[in-house]
């Protein structure tokens, strides 16, 4: 009898759970007020660094490139959304591994996850390829994904999750429906992020743009957050090499991302 009552109150606590997370989606129940969500923490990654120089031009390389327009957009955060902790996977010329990326972002409890890279194709493509691209982490490669929301399942949850929910178990499929609901919370956002920036990069600075790609992006894989990689542009076409490594080129596309984090904030209903 008792393991039964254990057994109905755990499914109580779950159905409870779950039904204020998947109101989320749709905008909730005024009924069951959702609380205003805290945007506290964004984490900006220059791809690639040290002994990685990424992908490479006439003249540069995709390390500094990524590099300099990570700290643009560091100083624009910090002067104009200073309640925002802003955390830098990188500030030097510097080799990290791509999980140590994500862990960073984990560790810190990020709201928000932005990988700074530029693109390449063919040499026989060079001329002609241009534009931005944004990726998001393809939904057909979800088990690195799940693995970390398990790992941090705790932080996302709440604080004391274990203290009132006993018997959370991560092997129960009423568990993993939880941090599936997570999953798809994210990969929503992430999209919603990618769309606002693509918006930004066409409207604003007039870019040729790819859209919002899926793809099984490793440095995204194991972000238990909203993330996107933000391709800036084809380093190995000449007139875009140019612009890359230009001080207007690199400002628009940081004032672009930052522009974009702005709506984005807004759009999720912070304070």
């Amino acid at each position: 009898m008792i393991v039964q009552v254990k057994r109905l109150r755990a499914f109580v606590y779950y159905s409870l759970f779950l039904y204020f997370i998947l109101t989320s989606f749709s905008g909730g129940d005024d009924k069951f007020p959702i609380p205003p969500f805290k945007f506290k923490t964004i984490v900006i990654d220059a791809g690639h660094g040290g002994k990685d120089p990424g992908a490479s031009g006439a003249y540069s390389c995709e390390k500094d490139v990524a590099l300099a327009v990570a700290k643009k957009l560091q100083l624009l955060l910090k002067r104009d959304m200073g309640d925002v902790n802003v955390i830098m996977t990188r500030t030097t010329d510097k080799f990290i591994e791509l999980n140590k990326r994500s862990e960073i972002a984990n560790e810190n409890q990020a709201n928000l996850f932005i990988s700074i890279h530029c693109n390449s194709t063919p040499a026989e493509n060079a001329n002609s390829a241009k534009g931005v691209m944004l990726l998001v982490y393809g939904y057909h490669r979800k088990e690195e994904q799940m693995e970390a929301l398990r790992e941090n399942a705790s932080i996302y949850i709440e604080k004391d999750y274990k203290k009132n929910y006993a018997g959370y178990n991560e092997k129960d499929p009423a568990s993993l429906i939880v941090l599936n609901a997570f999953m798809q919370k994210y990969r929503k956002q992430s999209i919603l992020f990618g769309q606002l920036l693509d918006r930004e990069f066409v409207v604003n600075d007039i870019r040729k743009s790819h859209g919002v790609k899926e793809q099984g992006v490793l440095v995204l894989a194991h972000s238990a957050m909203p993330a996107v990689l933000v391709e800036t542009g084809y380093i190995n076409n000449a007139k875009e090499e140019k612009y890359l490594n230009s001080k207007n080129g690199q400002d628009a596309i940081a004032s672009s991302i930052f522009r974009a984090i702005k709506e984005y904030r807004g759009e999720i209903k912070t304070e």
